[in-house]
């Protein structure tokens, strides 16, 4: 990772109550959605009120009205923006968003109006990036956009696992015409996919099923898994424990123990 740049996790949160836990937890960071059964829709204004007064983590808010990747033509285009205008009215001052048209490219006309919105506010393209026609095209035709900070990927639409090249190979090209965004990685995300992706130099990562040993009916509970620990091999803290058989959550624990369960349960952006 750049010089100076702190590892990151970020944690799912759909009410205030997920956000404390994240928080205590050891959260860096936390993205807002809605409705999981979607995979991640736009959380309301009074949950964006709520969960801002209960911390002060910075919250990366969804901008996504309805299942799958398209905008949703003029109508939708037109509600993402009142959602985009009044969550930013409430104090939202980071974002989460990705668009696609019907043959896989980004959908570049509600990109660049969300983006004029957003008027320089912070943001991540979603896991769209894992659904899109051309990934590389893709970067290069965001390069630029105000705003645009960060991909939310896992390599691949079936998740890390099937993207760990991918993500390893993007790495190589941090800084270069299109990769001058940070990699955050999520999707399938397990601990023992760790190693290699610090090794790359990735030290942002995404979870949300795996704090919730319910599943998405339940909350996020702070005791899960070792947040900390997730933090300390994102530092790359926790390689010399792999040899020994035991990451920062204990031999075989965290989310090595509930692997790919977990893993079907983080199929969205």
């Amino acid at each position: 990772m750049p010089e100076g740049t702190a590892a990151l996790l970020e944690v799912i949160a759909l009410d205030a109550a997920d956000a404390r836990a994240a928080r205590d937890g050891g959260a860096d960071r936390l993205e807002l959605v809605s409705d999981m059964a979607a995979d991640g829709l736009t959380p309301t204004v009074e949950t964006f009120r709520e969960i801002r007064a209960a911390v002060a983590l910075p919250l990366r808010v969804m901008l996504r009205l309805s299942d799958g990747f398209a905008a949703g033509g003029t109508s939708g285009v037109t509600a993402l923006v009142d959602r985009a205008t009044r969550l930013r009215a409430a104090g939202a001052r980071e974002f989460v968003l990705g668009f696609l048209d019907p043959e896989g490219d980004p959908d570049l006309d509600t990109l660049k109006r969300l983006a004029d919105v957003l008027d320089g506010c912070a943001w991540t393209f979603h896991r769209a990036v894992d659904r899109s026609r051309d990934r590389e095209a893709l970067r290069a035709q965001l390069d630029g956009l105000p705003g645009l900070d960060t991909y939310l990927t896992a390599g691949a639409a079936g998740g890390v696992d099937e993207g760990l090249t991918v993500l390893c190979e993007e790495a190589a090209r941090e800084g270069g015409p299109g990769y001058t965004q940070r990699l955050l990685v999520g999707g399938g995300l397990r601990l023992d996919h760790l190693p290699a992706l610090r090794a790359a130099g990735i030290s942002a990562f995404h979870i949300g099923g795996a704090a919730r040993p319910a599943g998405w009916d339940g909350p996020v509970d702070a005791a899960a898994f070792c947040f900390a620990g997730a933090r300390r091999w994102a530092e790359g803290e926790g390689r010399a424990r792999a040899g020994r058989g035991a990451g920062p959550y204990g031999a075989g624990g965290g989310l090595v123990r509930r692997g790919a369960a977990l893993a079907r349960k983080q199929p969205g952006p």
